[in-house]
């Protein structure tokens, strides 16, 4: 039986109610997570600019050593480079670059010669645009960088990397507080937290229990591959059999309406996936924060996905919680 996907006269209030719960949310608590994830970023910063001789001696055996300081190094440069542009004018591979990025490590099939050269490269470019504004000892051939200078570039170029970051930061915080919500909804009725690293696979969780992040297996199309895919709740009822099937949620917020109607497609090929490994006892549903329109909600309800307005926690147990 349908909780809100079927009753679109209530979607206009729901939307207005969860849009005011997402800002007063972010008025309150965003700037602060923002906050604490800059100062790490800043303390990262201040190593990578130690590793360096602030900037001044970029080795490739460094380079090789701590593969994730080169988005620090992009923003250290007037202008900051984008990825595209740095393989552009250092005239590299790509997937050096893209692999350094995102991975945080080298290519496993590039030489150690083939890939000093090229971090030579990088580190020439770095060299050579590094922002005199901001590295204001780079123009100095006697005096060294005092600690005040070292730490206000180093904040700086924090600024820069949790700026080019800042929705994710802000998701991630989301993430972690409607996570948290569910996990009090639940203790607070009696049940039980499996954690990841217990073993218990999603079809074999007790009555009474629920797991975060828990990854489910589903079968590619053509069925000859299958890949995991992340769950954020799995929640077993406890008036479960012993062999029932858990109900799946996803915890989703937003802070525009653009951007979730971009989105809308990721949970209807979840719910496809699992729908064609496991059949129609799959419940997969959403625990929704923030600016979900009335058209998100539409694509979403016509594919069968059912959801529960984290301002309106307690319809969780419509769900048979």
């Amino acid at each position: 039986m349908a909780v809100n996907r079927d009753k679109p006269g209530r979607w206009k209030a729901d939307v207005a109610a969860s849009v005011d719960m997402y800002n007063d949310w972010f008025m309150r608590f965003a700037p602060k997570a923002f906050r604490e994830t800059r100062v790490q970023t800043t303390k990262d910063v201040e190593s990578t600019l130690r590793s360096t001789d602030n900037l001044a001696n970029i080795q490739p055996a460094m380079m090789r050593q701590h593969p994730e300081i080169l988005p620090t190094l992009r923003m250290s440069t007037c202008p900051p480079l984008a990825v595209d542009r740095l393989i552009g004018l250092a005239g590299v591979s790509s997937t050096l670059v893209k692999c350094m990025e995102i991975e945080k490590k080298l290519p496993a099939r590039m030489t150690q010669a083939a890939t000093d050269k090229e971090l030579a490269r990088i580190a020439a470019i770095i060299e050579k645009m590094a922002d005199p504004d901001i590295f204001v000892w780079l123009s100095r051939k006697s005096q060294p960088a005092t600690e005040p200078e070292i730490h206000r570039a180093a904040t700086i170029v924090a600024d820069r990397l949790c700026g080019a970051v800042a929705n994710p930061i802000i998701r991630n915080a989301q993430e972690q507080r409607q996570l948290a919500a569910i996990k009090n909804w639940l203790e607070a009725r009696g049940y039980k937290q499996l954690m990841t690293g217990d073993g218990v696979k999603f079809d074999a969780m007790p009555p009474g229990t629920f797991s975060f992040r828990m990854n489910v297996p589903v079968k590619l199309e053509g069925g000859a591959k299958s890949v995991n895919i992340p769950i954020d709740a799995a929640i077993n009822p406890r008036t479960a059999k012993k062999s029932g099937f858990p109900v799946f949620f996803e915890a989703k917020s937003a802070g525009d309406f653009a951007n979730t109607n971009k989105r809308r497609k990721e949970e209807a090929m979840k719910m496809t996936q699992l729908r064609s490994t496991y059949g129609k006892k799959v419940q997969f549903n959403l625990f929704l924060c923030g600016y979900f329109d009335s058209g998100y909600l539409g694509y979403e309800a016509a594919e069968g996905i059912d959801w529960v307005w984290e301002h309106r926690i307690d319809d969780l147990t419509r769900f048979g919680l």
